[in-house]
């Protein structure tokens, strides 16, 4: 669920973060913390290689947060392994939080995953996946932080 919190005109998830899409200088002023292999994934649609992630195998519970902003992506209650080498997850932290376009890229159809606030190519959505949902969030740990408690999450809003 999407509102807008009276007052600050600031567009919020259900569960309470600021969505509101960066401003193109304000992800261009994060952008400059990454990584070249964060910024070949984040910014320009890449994926790095299976097998390979730092998350892969992560099995802490906590919470994993979009590499650039920071907003709140998934719960590792929710994390599987599903064999593909890419860290995969079954529901969003938020369904706010994940935007999911057509991907016609590389002559295959897809459902890209991206950041909802700074729109960071995330992975792929994929019908595949285990109950309830059937669905696969197959992501690039490039493109996630990990955090053992919410509460740490930083976030990098336009305000901040």
């Amino acid at each position: 669920m999407i509102s807008n919190q009276a007052g600050g005109g600031t567009t919020r998830s259900g569960s309470g973060y600021d969505i509101e899409p960066l401003t193109e200088e304000r992800r261009a002023e994060l952008a400059r913390g990454l990584t070249p292999e964060e910024h070949q994934v984040l910014l320009r649609h890449g994926t790095e290689r299976p097998f390979c992630g730092t998350l892969l195998n992560n099995k802490a519970a906590g919470v994993y947060a979009c590499r650039l902003c920071g907003l709140p992506l998934f719960r590792s209650n929710e994390k599987f392994e599903s064999g593909t080498g890419w860290p995969s997850f079954t529901l969003p932290f938020d369904p706010a939080h994940i935007l999911e376009i057509e991907d016609r890229s590389y002559g295959m159809v897809r459902v890209e995953a991206r950041c909802a606030r700074c729109g960071g190519h995330l992975g792929h959505v994929f019908p595949d996946g285990p109950p309830p949902t059937g669905l696969r969030y197959c992501l690039n740990s490039v493109s996630l932080q990990f955090f053992e408690n919410e509460d740490e999450v930083e976030q990098h809003t336009n305000s901040g």
